[in-house]
């Protein structure tokens, strides 16, 4: 079962995630990021993260701009959509990250929590204790996850950020996993970013709730102001952290066509490819059960993942 939590940010963000305890004894927790129009509700998301922690624990949150609000399934804050750059989606994930390691009980408090209500937390609010002098009214915790490798998956758009991500702090993260994963940040067409720059705002659909998704200026500025920090192709050429690709062979065409070019890029990447999966590894929203895609996603992923880790005695 999933323990939810928040991270207060400040009085209107909030990074809103559920916890997925390792079936075993932890030795690495997984931070999984979803993509664009995403959430960490949608489909697969619940059901894969419970299958994926077995030695490693499993965390799934919602950027604090994807739009969605605190019931966790409508986007009903489209106006921070409007405004959900890659560089606030980094430093959401840095915020994460700066929790799980300055807070040494975290994962006890958690497990201690009644898993209904969630659990909140505050950025940096332990930086500064000398965790060395509680590690003896510790002892016997849980595994802290503070002294555990933390690996990334993403889908889609999510891949893209927590590729950036692990370029940026290549030695705070022990490996990367990217589902059917972007490799070009840059996911408008021209009629939409001239949209953007003409009138401040343009507007996408979301074919499933029949919604027009805001989308302003200020995330095309991003880009450009941060070229060259998101080129994830011709970084990749010098990083050494492991990365595996899981995608489906019906995956987008310009998805494929850009994992082709990371692993020309960088041959130490391992590329995946399960025939007949698409974006979604053929599930849907709402959740109507899992796929044989799906599985072979998952189990390709627990490979990676055991392959990285400490076994379990």
């Amino acid at each position: 079962m999933a323990i939810p939590f928040e991270i207060v940010m400040d009085q209107s963000n909030v990074i809103r995630g559920d916890f997925y305890p390792a079936s075993s004894i932890a030795r690495g927790i997984l931070i999984v990021s979803h993509g664009f129009k995403g959430f960490k509700n949608w489909g697969m998301f619940p059901y894969a993260a419970g299958k994926l922690a077995q030695d490693v624990d499993v965390i799934t949150f919602d950027f604090t701009h994807n739009g969605v609000g605190e019931d966790g399934q409508s986007f009903s804050e489209l106006e921070k959509f409007a405004k959900n750059t890659y560089s606030c989606e980094l430093d959401d994930l840095s915020t994460l990250i700066s929790v799980l390691t300055d807070e040494w009980d975290f994962k006890n408090k958690l497990l201690k929590s009644d898993r209904l209500k969630p659990v909140v937390f505050y950025p940096h609010h332990s930086r500064g204790i000398n965790l060395s002098n509680e590690e003896n009214q510790h002892r016997g915790s849980a595994n802290p996850v503070n002294k555990l490798p933390v690996f990334l998956l993403g889908h889609s758009r999510g891949a893209g950020v927590s590729l950036i991500y692990a370029l940026d702090h290549p030695t705070e993260i022990a490996g990367v996993v990217s589902w059917n994963g972007i490799t070009q940040v840059d996911i408008f067409d021209e009629a939409c970013k001239e949209q953007m720059r003409s009138e401040g705002r343009a507007y996408i659909a979301n074919a499933r709730t029949k919604q027009q998704m805001p989308l302003d200026k200020v995330i095309l500025d991003d880009l450009e102001a941060r070229k060259e920090d998101f080129n994830i192709l011709e970084r990749m050429r010098g990083a050494a952290f492991p990365v595996v690709l899981i995608q489906g062979e019906e995956d987008h065409a310009n998805l494929r066509a850009g994992s082709e070019k990371l692993v020309e890029n960088q041959p130490k990447v391992q590329w995946i490819q399960i025939p007949g999966a698409n974006h979604t590894f053929n599930t849907v929203h709402p959740f109507a059960g899992t796929s044989a895609e799906l599985e072979q996603a998952i189990e390709h992923t627990l490979q990676f993942l055991k392959s990285k880790v400490v076994p379990t005695e």
